[in-house]
């Protein structure tokens, strides 16, 4: 944790003239406040800055909206976006009158879930790796009005431009789906990429790789590498705001939509885990297959059986449904598998070493709040364990061939990935038990998180015409 010495002299010497606050809210969004370095002191680190909660959607009603926001100094980071020099904090979200932390916050939520893990005793630590897809677009237009619907989308890379005039073309386009590291000059984004990468290590999370993804039309990948849950939480939301405000100065746009474009890859956000005590791996066993302990098998069991409700938290978008579909690599059935990447949960068969064995679960996307959805794995992976859920013996692996080469009274064992949102939801609806142990997620949480999914997306989606509809039903 940063000292109030070392905050002094960090604004001493980069010239701070003002203190920028984020949080998140309830979707993963940063929201923030602004503020000249004359008002900040360190008693803003104890009382905060007010705000209105009840303007911030699942939070608190109009009537009780004064909240406050605590920076925690261990976040503090220079943001290379801004003109005037600004020092950026990380904030929790408190009670205006105690200060204690707001139990639908989602980081306090995810600082609940690291505690409860501790109290515990399974395990006094997690560590946790982030893969980081997404689509760097030269032009995007959208419009949903009462008389019309579309959207545009275009990549400079993209094969449908090989053929244009309106730009100087050169003949290196990637085809559709063939962009897996592609190379220069076909991954025009590499320059892009590095300088993302660069400005994620400052903010103290180091970068793994990063290269062009299966999309062509501008997919990209930049994977991080393991840390704490609270440290991954925090990279995820820096990562994200250094990417799109990157693109953005650079003439692009970048999206974490998990499926933009039509019969193209989709955009995923794999969430690799383990479990820890002192410097020991809890999750390897080297005289057991796959190098997994019984404490991993378990823990997989966990992510499985919650597997469906788990979406409704780490999938919370009406898109995230349109990428786990069939004849991708987007999983559509809860198995898991060493090295099978159409399993929901992956061994990966590298990480056959006891610092590295862990496990991957695969269907996340970048629409999540990472505070909720490491939070509701974790919980899902320990309540496994309590429960000592073994997967095999519930014919949920592991699976290492074609999941269409199973015989059918095997697959009728294996739930698939819900079809939609609100089938998620539902899931979540009726198996959320598990994410209220130890208070980590509020019983109030759930009605508040459905419902504003429900009416404010699921239903909004819903009632409106789809332009392809046009093309079904126009004549009819």
């Amino acid at each position: 944790m940063a000292g109030r010495t070392a905050l002094q002299t960090h604004l001493r010497r980069h010239k701070v003239e003002m203190i920028d606050l984020k949080f998140s809210d309830l979707a993963g969004r940063w929201r923030h406040v602004t503020l000249p370095v004359s008002a900040f002191d360190a008693s803003v680190l104890v009382e905060g800055i007010p705000f209105d909660g009840s303007n911030i959607a699942g939070f608190i009603r109009k009537e009780t909206g004064d909240m406050v926001l605590i920076p925690d100094p261990a976040t503090m980071l220079l943001d290379p976006f801004w003109k005037v020099p600004t020092l950026s904090f990380i904030c929790q979200v408190a009670d205006a009158d105690t200060r204690a932390g707001f139990a639908r916050d989602p980081r306090s939520i995810a600082q609940r879930a690291v505690h409860h893990l501790r109290r515990s005793g399974i395990a006094d630590g997690s560590l946790w790796l982030a893969e980081l897809e997404f689509y760097v677009f030269r032009e995007v237009r959208y419009a949903s009005e009462i008389n019309s619907a579309f959207y545009h989308i275009d990549s400079d890379e993209a094969d449908w431009n090989s053929g244009s005039t309106e730009l100087s073309r050169l003949g290196h386009n990637i085809p559709r789906k063939g962009g897996y590291h592609a190379c220069p000059p076909m991954d025009s984004l590499y320059n892009l990429r590095a300088e993302m990468s660069r400005l994620i290590e400052t903010a103290g999370l180091p970068v793994r790789y990063h290269h062009h993804e299966v999309g062509g039309p501008g997919q990209c990948e930049i994977e991080l590498t393991r840390v704490p849950l609270i440290q991954c939480a925090d990279g995820i939301q820096w990562a994200k705001y250094a990417i799109k405000n990157l693109a953005m100065a650079n003439g692009f746009s970048a999206t974490f939509m998990p499926k933009p474009l039509y019969d193209e890859a989709g955009s995923g956000m794999h969430f690799h885990q383990n479990l820890t005590r002192g410097r020991r791996n809890l999750f390897y066993d080297r005289s057991r297959p796959m190098g997994l302990s019984e404490t991993a098998l378990h823990y997989i069991g966990g992510l499985l059986k919650h597997g469906r409700a788990l979406l409704g938290i780490t999938n919370p978008s009406t898109n995230s449904y349109k990428r786990l579909i069939p004849g991708f690599e987007a999983p559509t059935l809860l198995f898991y598998g060493l090295a099978n990447r159409s399993a929901a949960l992956r061994v990966p068969k590298y990480a056959n070493r006891s610092d590295l064995q862990r496990v991957e679960f695969r269907p996340p996307d970048g629409t999540c709040n990472p505070y909720l959805a490491l939070a509701a794995m974790l919980m899902a992976g320990l309540d496994g364990i309590r429960q000592r859920i073994d997967p095999n013996r519930l014919g949920l692996g592991p699976i290492n061939e074609r999941i269409e080469k199973l015989a059918p009274a095997a697959l009728r064992r294996i739930a698939p990935v819900p079809a939609s949102l609100r089938e998620a939801l539902r899931a979540l609806e009726s198996d959320h038990a598990f994410l209220t142990e130890g208070g980590v997620f509020p019983e109030d949480f759930f009605p508040a998180w459905i419902s504003q999914k429900i009416e404010r997306e699921v239903d909004q989606v819903r009632n409106r015409p789809h332009p392809y509809e046009m093309n079904l039903y126009y004549d009819a």
